[in-house]
């Protein structure tokens, strides 16, 4: 077996396993919290409407924080729009979605695709450079906040070094890419990067949270 069958064959298949039970382990366990009942009386009747404020506010910086955060929270907002663009809209990666579920939509030109791609992962770089020398950054970061920048950063590169035969040989390269992909799938669960997922779910329990105790939100 070559490092390209093993990469597209039993890394991925293991790692999309390990992807689904982290899910269901991480998903199973904020319902869990969830079960806790309130003992006070709700201040508020319409928990939903506090839900979706919060849901829909948080998308903008609050303008007390807005002149030392915006240019973190806009680069924030390109790169994920741009690694998205890149998983979503790049043609080979469409004929695997299309292998896998059945589901085909167009693709952007390669050209779109290639500038995307090296817009998030040098944004990712000057982010991941920024955490590291800012003091406060540096200060509240982790080994989880480090490490998930380099895993989302491993596929952008790997990608763009195979798709350009740089470096090593194209089948060698292609390997990369997809042992970095199959380790972003073992990680996601398990790390900050979860956040794609109970993102929106976790402001809208937060929202309805304040809201029931009177918080504007």
């Amino acid at each position: 077996m070559t490092l390209l069958d093993f990469a597209r064959g039993p890394a991925l298949e293991w790692a999309a396993v390990i992807f689904v039970v982290g899910l269901f382990w991480r998903i199973g366990g904020l319902i869990f919290l969830a079960r806790a009942r309130p003992l006070s009386r709700n201040r508020r009747d319409d928990l939903w409407r506090g839900g979706w404020r919060m849901v829909w506010s948080r998308f903008v910086p609050n303008r007390v924080f807005r002149d030392r955060i915006s240019l973190q929270f806009l680069a924030g907002w390109v790169w994920h729009v741009g690694f998205f663009v890149v998983l979503l809209m790049f043609e080979v990666h469409i004929l695997f979605f299309e292998g896998l579920f059945g589901l085909s939509w167009p693709a952007l030109p390669n050209t779109v695709i290639l500038v995307a791609a090296a817009v998030t992962a040098g944004l990712l770089v000057m982010l991941l450079i920024r955490r590291a020398t800012q003091p406060v950054l540096r200060a509240i970061s982790g080994f989880d906040d480090y490490a998930s920048v380099v895993v989302v950063l491993l596929p952008l590169l790997t990608g763009l070094a195979s798709y350009a035969h740089l470096g090593l040989a194209y089948e060698t390269m292609l390997a990369l890419h997809l042992l970095s992909v199959a380790l972003l799938l073992v990680w996601l669960p398990f790390s900050k990067l979860v956040h794609v997922i109970t993102m929106l779910p976790s402001r809208y329990v937060m929202g309805v949270k304040f809201w029931r105790r009177g918080v504007e939100v």
